[in-house]
């Protein structure tokens, strides 16, 4: 039973890496968890360790979100207990290899984990949250959101997905007290790059962030209000300026003319 005034976040992908920091760190902030991800003895060895060391109330829950019957479980939790303030869409997988080497296969289990049960988490969540007066949902995507061309493309597109996720959700929920915060990491020292076949040491250092230095910027932000954050980005102005450059766009998506450019001149 949840004691915590903030109530209870939960955090996919939570047993190891960026998922495992943010359940510490957030415990540490005063909330209660619930964890999940697929390997049990890890998450009952973090939730132990968290426990022992915050006081908080920890719960594991052991699914594998690309098992249609283990994602309905935690969709329901999140529909249905009333404690849950937060979701943490953390869990995803990535891929380095170019379109044309990769299996279908492979792309399509990407697609389920990083788009369909996201959303379904989403889904089960946010409705949830407005009805329990307020809440958070925090998006881990990645820089190749906006740099589809650095990885897999495939891998870009589902990151894609989840900044315009993030994106109609916050304009969606503005008025309904529920909190939307998209992070997008660059190269991170996680376990990310073995899962997907390669290896953070093969990359320069200088592109390459420590996962609790990723964590505590993104909860900076979180807290400065943003709704996209980018740790690794030196100037806030940046971003801002690349916001409004596609805000500037906006006006001009949907018209009734076709501009000059594409008028195909009529033969003599």
């Amino acid at each position: 039973m949840s004691n915590s005034p903030k109530g209870v976040a939960v955090v996919t992908g939570a047993s190891a890496g960026i998922g495992a920091i943010y359940a510490d760190r957030l415990a540490r902030r005063g909330y209660d968890l619930i964890l999940v991800a697929r390997n049990q003895a890890r998450l009952d060895d973090l939730a132990k360790r968290i426990a022992g060391a915050t006081g908080r109330v920890v719960e594991p829950v052991v699914a594998d979100l690309n098992n249609r019957a283990d994602l309905k479980r935690v969709e329901t939790i999140l529909a249905t207990d009333p404690r849950i303030t937060m979701l943490v869409n953390n869990a995803g997988v990535g891929a380095l290899e170019p379109l044309l080497q990769s299996g279908i296969d492979a792309m399509q289990a990407m697609i389920d984990l990083n788009v369909t049960a996201l959303t379904r988490l989403t889904y089960a969540a946010a409705p949830a949250l407005v009805g329990r007066g307020g809440g958070a949902i925090i998006n881990i995507g990645s820089v190749v959101a906006i740099a589809p061309e650095v990885l897999n493309g495939v891998y870009g597109g589902t990151k894609a997905f989840v900044l315009a996720l993030s994106q109609s959700l916050h304009k969606e929920l503005a008025d309904k007290n529920v909190r939307i915060q998209v992070v997008l990491p660059g190269a991170t020292a996680t376990n990310f790059w073995n899962a997907a076949g390669g290896a953070h040491e093969n990359l320069p250092s200088n592109i390459v962030m420590q996962s609790d230095d990723l964590v505590d910027a993104a909860l900076a932000g979180f807290d400065l209000g943003e709704l996209v954050t980018i740790p690794s980005l030196p100037h806030a102005e940046d971003w801002a300026a690349y916001e409004g450059a596609r805000q500037k766009l906006m006006p001009n998506l949907s018209l009734n003319s076709v501009p000059a450019r594409y008028r195909t001149a009529v033969p003599a």
